[in-house]
């Protein structure tokens, strides 16, 4: 009995030894947070007050090509948030795999405009109307540039489980959350470039899959910032093609953001959302964010406002939020 202790043991040694040159490490950051946050009066709750949580988990390395290899796996509140699994191949560009993310793809560009805080629409009634959306589980990406002229990022998605849909919108009815089945597959491709110092032009082109082949979503987005100094200036303009009668959404976003110093900035973002349909009124949003950092904290406000949510005439929404962040 003893001697086949002693071959156990040393058997489980040398497999240690034989696969620890291939041991990698994972590094795990996080953040906690304190939030004050107060809806319409139409939405009010009896608590303003929470706590957030978030845990990043990454690692990487190097392999025998020259190529590299990173993984980061997010969670939030303990709950799964995203996970991307990158291939790093130097001048030939990277490849992505994400989970609950978009690394590349028009998901990646669906809104570029310089905020300091919350983009115009979040949290709010009217929130994706009028946005480039891409599915984000289990898509395929990459990005890379051509010639060194023009970036290119693209992503493909073959057979998505479920999509997120805004319904209403159409009807002037409130605007509601439903989960669509998929069939077919989803692809979208980014063109960006710096024509000079400080600028970026990008534009965007993709199609989404729907519940048969024959009634996905056409989307296209374009636009451009450019930064001087400590302002920068952004303008991009969206267009959601939906092959249900009456439901194509047109989003025209505006917004400006300025470096106070290096540890403060404001913000200032507008966008309106047309609406196909004859009786709907355009959604038009607008908000203020400003944010000043002092090592690991942040501290960020966000004031937003929300006219005529989902093409509904009268139907108004707003948001403020103020969180104290600690990042360790």
């Amino acid at each position: 009995m003893t001697n086949i202790k002693k071959i156990g043991l040393t058997a489980l040694a040398g497999s240690l030894v034989a696969t620890s040159a291939f041991a990698g490490a994972i590094d795990v950051t996080g953040s906690a947070s304190v939030k004050f946050q107060s809806e319409h009066e139409t939405e009010h709750t009896q608590n303003n007050y929470s706590m957030g949580q978030a845990l990043t988990f990454s690692g990487g390395g190097d392999l025998d090509n020259g190529m590299a290899i990173s993984f980061g796996y997010v969670m939030t509140n303990a709950s799964f948030s995203s996970s991307t699994l990158k291939l790093d191949m130097g001048d030939m560009g990277s490849l992505h795999f994400a989970e609950g993310a978009n690394p590349a793809g028009i998901g990646a560009w669906k809104d570029k405009m310089p905020t300091a805080g919350e983009e115009v629409y979040d949290d709010m009634g009217g929130d994706g109307n009028g946005l480039a959306a891409f599915p984000t589980n289990g898509t395929i990406g990459y990005n890379g540039n051509l010639g060194g002229l023009v970036d290119v990022s693209v992503s493909y998605n073959k057979n998505s489980s479920t999509t997120t849909e805004t319904a209403g919108a159409t009807t002037g009815a409130n605007v509601t959350t439903v989960m669509v089945a998929n069939t077919g597959s989803s692809s979208s491709v980014v063109v960006s470039g710096s024509p000079t110092d400080g600028a970026t032009l990008f534009y965007g082109q993709g199609e989404k899959a729907g519940t048969t082949k024959n009634n996905g979503t056409d989307m296209w987005t374009v636009g451009g910032t450019y930064a001087v100094n400590a302002l920068t200036m952004g303008i991009q303009q969206t267009s959601i093609d939906k092959s249900a009668i009456n439901s194509d959404q047109d989003r025209l976003h505006m917004a400006v953001s300025y470096q106070v110093n290096d540890d403060l900035a404001i913000s200032y973002g507008m966008s309106t959302v047309e609406f196909e349909l004859a009786s709907s009124s355009d959604e038009e949003d607008s908000g203020f964010s400003i944010s000043y950092t002092m090592g690991s904290m942040s501290l960020v406000g966000s004031w937003l406002e929300s006219d005529n949510v989902g093409g509904t005439a009268a139907s108004d929404d707003s948001h403020t939020e103020i969180a104290l962040s600690f990042a360790f």
